[in-house]
């Protein structure tokens, strides 16, 4: 009897550890999927844990294959026979030893939002209808809008396109208040050097700054730079006005191809223009320690024609080109992009508190021809083609190659502005219904303002 109590004993002994081990094991399952426990996890393993749901593009977005070949073909630039060249799309390795020094393309537009596990990207997202646009009045802002510019103006009947706002991905980005950017920017000075894009910028800038509304107060002071208007000329270089109460500075200068031009006989008003392609304009050079932020752009004046009209003639190294690769347009504007890409980062040194953007090129929509074979833009619906850029690299691979390894900042507008082609300035101008179309500037109030929200943002 005393064995088989003893034999019983131990059989329950058993019993209560496989009941034990199987409620430890059943527990311990529970625990690992109870998104409690999943709380728990540290911040340093979530972070290193690799993305098992890839987020599917929705089937309106743009994605890279197809807006970069839109793009290249917009931007293609054409000779004076009307063919098209072929961009180089790798930047300016092309050009021999003169490029031979370049760095390779790559993407630096992200950065860390708010939110520690998501990356802003203000390249990437879509546009979300907004009742508070626009950020102004075109009917008001008569005192630094240009009249070929204001919509609001003209005979164009629909105006659907102001009524919108880009949302970056991941990004908290605040909506545009006039008077937060002229605190932000006290006592500072804000530059735009490049072609008439870039002054389209310059002017959605005052508008914004102002609200759109005449300020008396606000000074011209072009003359502190130079900026004045020679005697027999249709308009100064550029424009600067201060704003008084907070000493904030925002001025213009037009410099279309961002090389040196300077003219081979002074005395004859006739005479070629020497274009530096390796050197970077002379204002910028004089006047680089007088600015805080910098913004850079150029890219339309890159064709044959324009050179020709202008009397450019192309220089490097201080002499006459003669390498016929370089004088390629394509190969040539590269040159200039990473040439003065490299200047400026080498002055960023000595000016620690400068912020230099390089802007991408501006879109344009020309359909069924170009400006001057009867091309039009004449879609007035938002967003036919999309509103979300999903794409990781930039639709403008030059200026993406051009910044890698510099602190100069890319300001990514091509892709964004390539899903509005509604929002040109089309065939109205402020006399009315013309046969020819204007469909690389834009009408403001509107995609310009949304580059400087883009800039002051990442200021």
């Amino acid at each position: 009897m005393k064995g088989g109590s003893s034999y019983s004993l131990r059989r329950r002994h058993i019993s209560l550890a496989l009941v034990a081990l199987v409620l430890f094991t059943t527990l311990l399952w529970t625990w690992e999927r109870n998104p409690i426990a999943m709380t728990i996890r540290s911040a340093q393993e979530w972070y290193r844990m690799p993305s098992e749901f890839p987020v599917e593009a929705p089937s309106d977005s743009v994605g890279t294959p197809t807006l970069e070949k839109d793009v290249e073909k917009s931007l293609t630039p054409i000779t004076e026979n009307g063919t098209k060249l072929q961009l180089d799309t790798e930047g300016a390795a092309a050009v021999d030893s003169v490029a031979a020094q370049f760095p390779e393309i790559q993407y630096s537009q992200s950065v860390r939002s708010s939110s520690s596990s998501k990356v802003c990207n203000y390249a990437k997202g879509k546009w979300v209808a907004d009742s508070r646009r626009p950020l102004y009045s075109g009917f008001n802002c008569k005192q630094w809008l240009s009249a070929m510019w204001s919509c609001r103006m003209t005979q164009r009947p629909d105006f659907s396109f102001e009524g919108y706002r880009w949302q970056p991905e991941n990004c908290d980005m605040p909506e545009f208040d006039r008077s937060a950017f002229l605190r932000k920017m006290q006592d500072k000075t804000i530059a735009f050097i490049g072609d008439s894009l870039g002054r389209q910028q310059f002017q959605s800038l005052m508008c914004m700054a102002t609200g759109g509304e005449e300020s008396p107060e606000v000074e011209n002071v072009g003359w502190v730079y130079g900026l004045v208007k020679p005697r027999g000329a249709i308009r100064p270089d550029g424009w600067a006005y201060r704003f008084p109460k907070t000493n904030t500075t925002i001025l213009y200068y037009w410099s279309a191809s961002l090389s040196d031009l300077q003219p081979l006989n002074i005395t004859d008003k006739q005479t070629d223009i020497a274009m530096h392609l390796d050197r970077p304009p002379a204002f910028m050079r004089r006047f680089l320690h007088c600015f805080d932020v910098l913004v850079l752009n150029t890219g339309h004046h890159w064709n044959r024609g324009k050179l020709n009209a202008n009397r450019w003639v192309m220089h490097v190294n201080g002499q006459p080109n003669e390498d016929k690769k370089i004088a390629e347009i394509a190969n040539a504007k590269n040159l200039t992009i990473y040439s003065i890409a490299k200047w400026l980062d080498s002055q960023l040194v000595s000016h620690p508190r400068l912020k230099a953007f390089f802007r991408t090129i501006s879109p344009r929509h020309f359909f069924n021809g170009d400006w001057n074979t009867g091309g039009s833009c004449d879609n007035t619906i938002p967003l036919t083609n999309g509103s979300e850029v999903v794409q990781e690299g930039s639709s403008d691979p030059t200026i993406e190659g051009a910044l890698k390894g510099t602190k100069i900042k890319i300001l990514d507008i091509t892709a964004i502005s390539q899903l509005r082609d509604e929002a040109h300035m089309s065939r109205y101008t402020i006399r009315g219904t013309l046969n020819t179309s204007d469909c690389l500037h834009w009408c403001l109030p509107g995609i310009p303002d949304t580059w400087n929200e883009l800039l002051v943002a990442q200021i």
